[in-house]
């Protein structure tokens, strides 16, 4: 059991600045946290790490035209965005994967599970060795961490999750494996104000305001893509 919990806190999960400067750091209420929450995420298996100061939760001015309540995920700039009225933004920093980049466009959320079960697919066993288990339950060593929402687009399963994690200190990385990842605290402020049916925008690779491309932000989004 505790060579499976060394494995799987190395594995990114397999399925993933629209904003000026003007940024307040706001971190996620610990009142969000239910009791189940506190006992697990007082057994995790890592050091609490210092998340760098760009990617920890922030209210930031927001230029783009998503409706308030929509969420946006920059991978090119590690942010994820839940959008507020007035041109204001909840931005969180996020670690992103591979399958993260296998999809752009929009989609729901169809699905939300607090503390879910993973089921590494075929491919994922493929590519990880033979030693990742067929499934890990809820608990701290679990790479999907605390909270996981399911995106669908046309009714059918992107494969796309934004979820906890099980490595919060590579938050704001690139890596080679899995979805968008979240701090589990940061994750669950977010699934606490999401609901199925969120519409969230999926950005292409460099359509974002990011250094390849800092002035998408400000010319907001043009058109709407169908589900």
């Amino acid at each position: 059991m505790r060579l499976i919990a060394l494995l799987l806190i190395g594995i990114g999960l397999s399925g993933c600045n629209t904003a000026t400067t003007t940024a307040t750091y706001e971190p996620a209420s610990e009142a969000n946290l239910k009791p189940r929450d506190r006992e697990l995420l007082a057994k995790v298996p890592y050091a609490k790490p210092t998340i760098p100061e760009p990617y920890r939760r922030h209210i930031v001015q927001y230029h783009r035209k998503e409706a308030p309540g929509s969420i946006v995920v920059d991978a090119d700039s590690r942010f994820l965005y839940y959008v507020l009225p007035d041109g204001k933004a909840i931005r969180y920093g996020i670690t992103v994967g591979e399958e993260a980049l296998a999809f752009s466009g929009i989609a729901k959320v169809q699905r939300k599970a607090e503390w879910p079960t993973w089921t590494p697919t075929q491919s994922i066993k493929e590519r990880l060795g033979p030693s990742i288990p067929n499934q890990v339950g809820p608990g701290p060593h679990n790479p999907l961490g605390s909270r996981a929402l399911y995106l669908y687009a046309g009714g059918k399963d992107t494969l796309y999750r934004i979820h906890g994690t099980n490595q919060p200190d590579l938050i704001g990385s690139a890596v080679s494996s899995g979805c968008i990842r979240m701090t589990n605290e940061d994750v669950i402020d977010l699934y606490n104000k999401t609901k199925e049916g969120t519409v969230v925008v999926v950005l292409a690779p460099k359509q974002g305001d990011s250094p390849t491309n800092p002035q998408m932000a400000h010319r907001g989004l043009d058109r709407v893509l169908p589900f």
